[in-house]
């Protein structure tokens, strides 16, 4: 950690940046073949947290393997200027050109404030959203539609809880967030009806004393199955599993650190979005600037059913599953409420996983316990 702090604590000024975007041009990197193409990756916590930052870097370990690739890491980026010197450093110091600055944050200002004075280096970011227009030409945005996968955890959460109380921890009311906590609680709901989740947002990514308050406060509220939308699921699943819970994961797998109580989670396959943007590079291909796919594109994937999992739980998850990946399933349709009673898909209406209104998502869906 010592050189990457240093890396980035040692770049004298950020005007550097206006050097470092005469280098070269797009078509450069289709004939560099005999150089490698270096490619940062920007994680905002631990590469080892049992989440989101984990499952980036499950995904760079294997960008590591392919040809002509050389990557380089930088784990602990707060979302604050640190990242422009972080972005700053891989560029002039270790002559990266592709960038995967991965924390939702990180977009504007930061990229926003880099990009444009580094024209030849590529800048792609999870979950922003990239507009036509608005957003430079070498900035993209990938993101999946892990709320398929959310809903499928409601599925099997509605199978197996006793109290129909079904809770969900969460950082922040953002869009993104709130789509899994409805997917969550539709997907329950879709089972039994009567279903109710409770919302705790604790505020931030990464707040363990808060994860776990928020835990024990919905355990004591009667929730008997748990998931969440925070970077480390880490304290949300041991603290669920030590009061008797049952939980849904998030990110990657936890299975390992409560085994007698996780049921499945939905898990992030980021390499498809990175290898579709790499080869993009390699190849001299124009930037993908707006990627999105979900469980039929291979963006996401659902963990392994956990022992105690009916096979009439199984059976429903995986039939709505693979009417997923045929294209024959909308999550959000036919006349949805919000939990304020406010019609917020009317009758009739589909909203495809592809629809921007998605993306702009701010409320909570009839039956969730909590407001935004």
């Amino acid at each position: 950690m010592t050189s990457q702090f240093n890396r980035r604590d040692s770049l004298k000024t950020l005007a550097a940046l206006g050097a470092a975007g005469s280098l070269g041009s797009w078509s450069a990197l289709a004939g560099a073949q005999a150089k490698p193409l270096t490619v940062g990756v920007i994680y905002v916590g631990a590469r080892d947290d049992y989440g989101y930052n984990q499952a980036h870097a499950q995904a760079a370990a294997e960008v590591k393997k392919m040809p002509g690739i050389k990557v380089v890491e930088e784990e602990n980026v707060p979302e604050t200027a640190a990242v422009q010197k972080t972005m700053a450093g891989m560029i002039s110091q270790d002559g990266a050109k592709l960038l995967f600055p991965t924390s939702f944050g990180y977009f504007d200002p930061h990229i926003l404030a880099v990009a444009p004075k580094n024209p030849d280096v590529r800048f792609s970011h999870c979950g922003g959203l990239w507009t036509e227009g608005k957003h430079p030409k070498n900035v993209g945005s990938f993101f999946g539609y892990i709320d398929e996968c959310q809903f499928l955890n409601g599925v099997i959460a509605a199978h197996m809880t006793k109290s129909n109380k079904i809770a969900f921890v969460a950082a922040k009311p953002i869009p993104q967030v709130l789509r899994n906590i409805n997917a969550f609680t539709l997907g329950a709901r879709s089972v039994k009806p009567n279903i109710t989740c409770s919302v705790i947002f604790t505020g931030d990514w990464s707040m363990a004393v808060k994860e776990a308050e928020a835990t024990n406060s919905l355990a004591d509220q009667g929730c008997d199955v748990f998931t969440m939308h925070v970077d480390g699921p880490k304290v949300v699943v041991e603290t669920a599993a030590k009061r008797g819970k049952m939980v849904c994961g998030y990110h990657a797998s936890q299975a390992k650190l409560a085994p007698n109580a996780y049921l499945t989670g939905a898990e992030w396959n980021w390499l498809t979005a990175y290898k579709t943007i790499i080869d993009a590079a390699q190849a001299g291909k124009p930037h993908p600037n707006f990627l999105r796919g979900g469980l039929k594109e291979g963006y996401v994937k659902m963990s392994a059913y956990g022992p105690m999992v009916p096979d009439a739980a199984k059976k429903q998850a995986d039939d709505i599953k693979a009417r997923m990946i045929a294209g024959s399933f909308d999550i959000f349709k036919d006349g949805i409420k919000d939990n304020k009673g406010a019609v917020v898909v009317p009758a009739g209406k589909v909203l495809k996983q592809n629809d921007l209104e998605l993306e702009k998502m701010n409320y909570l869906v009839e039956g969730v316990v909590g407001s935004v």
